[in-house]
């Protein structure tokens, strides 16, 4: 209900919305748990970087102490900017600011970086106090909606008529919306945490194994490791769980394999047992053609 008023709040001018001088994309999502926007941001902003844009990431940071604006980097601490700022920053090398006002981190980005020309801003479709140009929807497909209901009956954010507020869906692993583009995970290499070693999937020879995962979807995660022929026992944690030594101290001598958003809070303590399972989107040219599209149309007003 809170959401609801905030949202008309905005809508009829009680609150201001700020319009910043650079387009922002927003992808974001109306249930709760993962849907698979880190991987698209990431691969989305790369490909504006290929056709000549240069993108800058905001973020709330989940969990994140923080409250100014802040930059993030590879030596950033995780419980003051969140653990997908610090992924989608490794993975884009491109300027990512998180503040739980996304306005104060678009303005503190655009500032330091003069070259930024579009700004894409993670899970804010609910942000409503920064304007956006495009809306991308994320969800996953392999859940939907759930019961169909709001918060806190099911996992809604908000009403399905959103659906037609946006201007592109996006369905993660099937196909659940008319006019929407597919996206899947693609894995070519498991990754060692402590040795940075790469092992090709197809040569994965791996006995006395542990999956971990504390995401979203925990499920998908190990559906996929089942696809590769690996054997396992499981454990599965909430949502950006913060995971710690002791969490590991019943898996010793075990293969432990996790999701690489996991990975980035086990990297201080990583042995030579833990390994992640990176990911990259497989997704139609056509969307970021949409994007590129919608993108010219704005710039030319």
């Amino acid at each position: 209900m809170i959401f609801f008023i905030r949202k008309y709040l905005y809508q009829f001018n009680f609150l201001k919305s700020f319009k910043l001088n650079v387009p922002v994309i927003v992808i974001g999502n109306i249930t709760l748990g993962g849907t698979g926007k880190t991987p698209l941001i990431i691969h989305l902003a790369k490909e504006l970087k290929k056709n000549g844009y240069h993108p800058g990431i905001v973020s709330r940071g989940y969990g994140a102490r923080s409250i100014s604006a802040t930059e993030v980097n590879q030596k950033s601490d995780i419980d003051e900017v969140g653990d997908e700022p610090i992924l989608i920053q490794k993975h884009t090398h491109m300027p990512v600011f998180v503040s739980k006002d996304r306005v104060m981190a678009a303005k503190a980005l655009i500032k330091k970086y003069k070259k930024i020309d579009v700004i894409l801003s993670d899970d804010g479709i609910q942000h409503y106090r920064l304007m956006r140009d495009v809306e991308v929807l994320v969800i996953d497909g392999t859940r939907g909606f759930g019961n169909g209901y709001l918060l806190p009956a099911g996992p809604l954010r908000e009403l399905k008529y959103k659906l037609n507020d946006v201007d592109v869906i996006v369905c993660n692993h099937k196909k659940v919306i008319d006019g929407s583009y597919l996206m899947k995970y693609k894995s070519e290499f498991l990754v060692n945490l402590k040795t940075k070693q790469k092992i090709p999937l197809s040569k994965v020879r791996l006995d006395n194994i542990h999956a971990i995962a504390g995401i979203g979807n925990p499920d998908r995660f190990f559906n996929d490791l089942k696809s590769l022929g690996l054997v396992f026992n499981s454990s599965a944690y909430q949502d950006h769980y913060r995971f710690t030594k002791k969490d590991f101290k019943t898996m010793g001598g075990k293969n432990i394999i996790m999701t690489e958003k996991d990975a980035v809070k086990c990297e201080k303590f990583s042995q030579d047992n833990f390994w992640y399972l990176p990911v990259d989107v497989d997704i139609d040219s056509k969307f970021t053609n949409v994007i590129l599209k919608k993108l010219k149309y704005i710039s030319h007003g």
